[in-house]
């Protein structure tokens, strides 16, 4: 079993935009494996665009949240609060077989949604542990991996994909979400401040301090002392870059070779936090083997992005000519999808 976090400490990176995209061709591209995503944020973009876009999708998601108990992380969340320490067993029943919303995206993906109830739960659930046993704490950041669990049963099945959308705070249900984790997608955006989100990302994980005596977040702390994994870094993607960055190369390869140095360091001095990949790759040994292994770059398609996102249309499988967004016309011309379509199919081979 592979358990994917997508999460970087900076929002408008465009996290549920390529959860979106990864999960949907991971799907295309292994029509045998079931495969699941988790929507652990409360705004519940992923979802939406999965379930359909901004009108379907939005039209699905309320469906799913006005059902009781709840077809949402929410319902589960609630259903956990009552029995904080042993879990139930019954989480599949909050999942949603994505096809059975939106045609557009392969059958066999599966999609336990955001609720943004989640906010409203979060004091409760960090609560969760006070009075408890003695490792409440840990039981308590084990939900997710219960429910992935309980799915994985009803499947039956002992094996498979998973892809969490965690949201940029580092709330308790982002805790929980990377806490069910093994593997840590970090997107970043081509600016200055994606360079301190990526740091912040190391030292809250990863216990990364820039200075001697600095106090490391109660995760790091807390998951070290119960044994609990924290996930390996995967790979850090530059998403939707502009074709304006990507020709303006000075000042954009400055900036991603900034993000990149920051990687880099944790990587020479903690290669045990990054997972190698594919299975069997030789450890790199320099500083460009580095970036090959771990680096990538989705370039942005413009409209024809917007509109994958607007339909819940998948960007590989999305073919040139007018669409139909809100009631207009909107025109996707094939050299945008050209721009993003090899590069989401050379990430997703990537991902084991």
């Amino acid at each position: 079993m592979s358990v994917y976090g997508l999460w970087n400490n900076k929002g408008g990176v465009g996290k549920s935009y390529l959860t979106f995209q990864i999960a949907c061709e991971y799907a295309s591209t292994h029509p045998t494996q079931k495969i699941l995503v988790l929507d652990m944020c409360p705004q519940a973009n992923a979802s939406s665009m999965l379930l359909g876009g901004m009108v379907d999708g939005e039209t699905a998601l309320n469906d799913l949240s006005t059902v009781e108990p709840r077809r949402t992380i929410a319902g589960y969340v609630r259903e956990r609060l009552s029995s904080p320490y042993h879990s139930p067993g019954g989480g599949a029943a909050y999942l949603t077989q994505v096809a059975t919303k939106n045609g557009r995206v392969p059958s066999n993906l599966f999609l336990v949604t955001g609720d943004e109830e989640l906010e409203v739960l979060a004091a409760r659930v960090s609560n969760a542990n006070i009075p408890g046993p003695d490792d409440a704490w840990g039981k308590v950041h084990l939900w997710l991996r219960d429910l992935i669990n309980d799915i994985f049963e009803s499947w039956n099945v002992e094996d498979s994909t998973v892809f969490i959308d965690c949201n940029p705070s580092f709330g308790i249900y982002t805790e929980l979400a990377l806490t069910a984790s093994d593997r840590l997608i970090i997107p970043f955006s081509a600016d200055g401040s994606s360079k301190r989100a990526v740091r912040t990302v190391l030292s809250l994980l990863y216990g990364v301090v820039r200075r001697s005596g600095a106090e490391r977040s109660e995760f790091y702390r807390k998951s070290n002392e119960l044994r609990l994994r924290i996930p390996k870094i995967y790979c850090y993607v530059g998403n939707r870059m502009t074709q304006a960055n990507l020709n303006s190369a000075k000042a954009f390869r400055t900036v991603v070779n900034e993000i990149g140095n920051e990687i880099w360091s944790v990587w020479q001095s903690n290669p045990s936090e990054f997972q190698i990949h594919p299975s069997g790759s030789p450890v790199p040994t320099t500083r460009k083997a580095f970036k090959d292994m771990f680096q990538s770059e989705i370039v942005d398609a413009n409209t024809a992005s917007v509109v994958s996102g607007a339909l819940g249309y998948p960007i590989v499988s999305m073919h040139s000519g007018n669409q139909t967004v809100a009631g207009r016309q909107i025109m996707v011309n094939q050299s945008q999808l050209d721009r993003q379509q090899p590069n989401m199919r050379e990430l997703v081979a990537k991902i084991e």
